[in-house]
């Protein structure tokens, strides 16, 4: 469709002849090899340009119809070959239709003025009352979104960043809207100022307003029965479906929102899912699902989250207004009922179980349970760390990307040990050393801020955090030596044990899966506000450009960790300070999994057999169990414990063999 040409004599008096009208025919250009005789009963008004009309469309059952345009009112379109509409109720107009697109019985779709499509609408995440309202924009990540969000001390970044948004979204601005190639448009409602990309499947909606859908042909959209959404972006393979409602929201990719799942004034980041409940002023990173109709996420941040049935928040601690919002820090779980008061935050990897009426901060003791028990929070440090709950999710949420393509907007680090989880981890260590040497050996319950430690637990929380940093110091250590294999002296070692800059050390953040360190991040932050970036592509690269340096980051973190807990430098270790390390390492890698194990039984006890075989003895009941769930000795997960065992144990070996070689 590179060149168009105007209408022949033969080919209006065709058209005429089809019941077809036009404003004016002068006014309607087609392609080199346009057809007339597959319009019908249709009318055209302002500038029209149609392509080559000459296959067959097939729809779901075997139905075969002509590519064309029937009973339908066009207006300043131009419709690319082989399109198929039809039956439009009201009209379409502003548009640029791509080729092999199904448009059937729409009730209206329109551009209605200059907009941006969704680009730059208002979100007031976090704070209802728009304290914290950052601007959306198509190709928004997780990591940037989290810097307008929670950078607001800073206003020359934020005023940069808004001005960059802004740039974007007035290039994006048209008086006419595109519906990519081989979308489908069946059945729906007023669809109103919004960009569709290709392969886009839309089917039955209500309504969409001033939004954009980034389909691709690798990953497309489908949006579907009685959805309503307006100011909004929706991103590449998501899925919006069974009426959800969302009003300005930016929904990332490889989502799923569905079963009235209702959203306003909330971000949803890669592979979040939503179903039944609610979400309001919510910053959902990565992986936050929630599947329950009685969850209401609300004024929070979250990310690789699992809110139980009936969980909730409340922001309502206000005379002036809802601006207190809470934090749920990466790889959390909240139980069914649960409940906690905001301004609130919970560390990484914690569990979540009853009702919290008191606010509280456990960012320093991350994996811990935080449970309620008559009114008061108890805290079980570092416990989460032998659950194979905890396990599973880590290897789980990988294999459930959604996203394809190959532009992934969401830097993700999958990590279970990092910087950011084991600095939290020797935090709490010292935390809970110090209260017991503050309150004695034989104290049964200790304070913590608003919550209480049972003295088992505190004994056990200093050994678990002990067995993961030592894990992760171990895990850095044995992975930087056996990329030096070509090492023959302990000196060539030590030399390549040397991180190539100082990068990595100090303090580290997590962007909403972005694992960095706050230096690297303060760095980028100044360029913004000094201007050096022209582009937001630019800036996400540089976002990306830290993700891809992780390893290298994580290795000055881990070694500088190392020498502290050593109170030695590297160049004073010795080859026997190697050693003893990595059999520490295997010490603590092997307690733990046995630890995975132990807790992976409990899945087998007999308790867990209750209601299966229900017309049986304990043979049948056990039977019946087995064919459901399988053994325990032949469930995949204990298999891959075991493995892990026999594998890490081998590493560690090969690896002081290694080290005992050098000279």
């Amino acid at each position: 469709m590179s060149s168009f040409r105007k209408l022949t004599l033969q080919e209006i008096t065709v058209l005429e002849n089809n019941s077809n009208k036009a404003e004016s025919w002068d006014t309607v250009s087609v392609s080199e090899y346009f057809n007339p005789e597959n319009i019908a009963n249709s009318r055209f008004s302002g500038e029209i340009k149609l392509g080559n009309f000459k296959t067959e469309v097939e729809f779901p059952g075997g139905v075969k119809k002509k590519s064309g345009i029937y009973n339908s009112v066009i207006h300043n379109c131009e419709i690319g070959d082989n399109t198929y509409i039809n039956n439009t109720k009201n009209y379409i107009a502003n548009y640029k239709i791509g080729a092999n697109v199904i448009i059937e019985n729409p009730e209206l779709i329109v551009v209605t003025e200059k907009t941006s499509f969704g680009n730059r609408a208002k979100i007031d995440v976090l704070d209802e009352t728009g304290g914290r309202q950052i601007p959306i924009y198509e190709k928004l990540s997780s990591p940037l979104a989290y810097i307008l969000t929670f950078y607001r001390h800073l206003p020359g970044l934020i005023s940069e960043l808004e001005g960059l948004i802004r740039k974007f979204a007035e290039e994006k601005s048209s008086l006419t809207g595109v519906i990519g190639d081989c979308t489908s448009i069946l059945n729906s409602g007023q669809i109103k100022n919004t960009n569709i990309g290709d392969h886009a499947q839309i089917t039955g909606v209500s309504r969409l307003n001033n939004g954009t859908v980034n389909s691709t042909k690798e990953a497309p959209v489908i949006i579907g029965d009685n959805v309503v959404a307006d100011n909004f972006i929706i991103s590449s393979g998501s899925e919006v479906t069974d009426s959800v409602v969302i009003t300005n929201c930016f929904i990332g990719q490889g989502c799923i929102l569905s079963k009235h799942y209702s959203a306003v004034h909330s971000l949803f980041f890669a592979n979040c899912q939503g179903f039944n409940g609610e979400a309001c002023s919510v910053f959902a990173g990565p992986f936050t699902v929630t599947h329950h109709k009685s969850t209401l996420l609300i004024a929070g941040m979250f990310s690789f989250l699992n809110a139980g049935s009936g969980s909730n928040q409340s922001n309502h601690m206000y005379k002036l207004g809802p601006i207190h919002h809470g934090v749920i820090e990466r790889g959390s779980k909240t139980t069914s009922d649960s409940y906690l008061l905001w301004p609130s935050r919970i560390g990484a990897f914690s569990l979540v179980m009853g009702r919290h009426y008191k606010n509280s901060d456990t960012t320093d003791m991350p994996f811990s349970y935080f449970i309620e028990n008559k009114d008061e929070s108890w805290l079980a440090p570092a416990i989460n760390l032998r659950s194979v709950g905890t396990i599973r999710d880590v290897l789980k949420w990988p294999k459930r990307d959604k996203r394809k393509g190959k532009e992934l907007l969401d830097s993700i680090n999958y990590n279970l040990l990092s910087p950011y989880t084991i600095k939290g981890m020797v935090k709490g260590q010292e935390i809970l050393k110090q209260l017991k040497k503050v309150s004695g050996d034989f104290t049964d319950t200790y304070t913590w801020q608003t919550t209480f430690i049972r003295g088992n637990a505190l004994d056990r929380g200093i050994r678990l955090y002990e067995m993961a940093i030592t894990k992760f110091i171990g895990n850095s250590v044995i992975s930087r030596i056996n990329n030096c294999k070509s090492c023959k002296t302990y000196d060539e070692l030590l030399n390549f044990l040397k991180p190539s800059s100082s990068a990595g050390k100090g303090e580290w953040i997590d962007l909403a899966g972005l694992i960095a360190p706050k230096s690297e991040v303060d760095v980028l932050i100044s360029k913004i506000e000094n201007k050096k970036f022209n582009t937001l592509k630019s800036i996400e690269g540089s976002l990306k450009k830290i993700h891809q340096n992780y390893y290298e980051y994580e290795w000055a973190w881990a070694l500088e960790l190392f020498e502290k807990r050593t109170s030695k430098k590297l160049a004073d270790v010795s080859k026997e300070d190697l050693i003893n390390l990595v059999h520490n390492w295997i010490e603590c890698v092997v307690g733990l999994d046995e630890m995975l194990y132990e807790d992976a039984k409990k899945e087998f006890a007999l308790n867990s057999m209750t209601g299966f075989g229900i017309d049986g003895d304990y043979e049948v009941k056990k039977q019946d169990f087995e064919k459901v769930r399988g053994t325990f000795e032949q469930n995949a997960f204990v298999q891959e414990i075991l493995s892990h065992i026999q594998r890490k144990t081998e590493l560690g070996q090969s690896t002081i063999s290694f080290l005992q070689k050098l000279t």
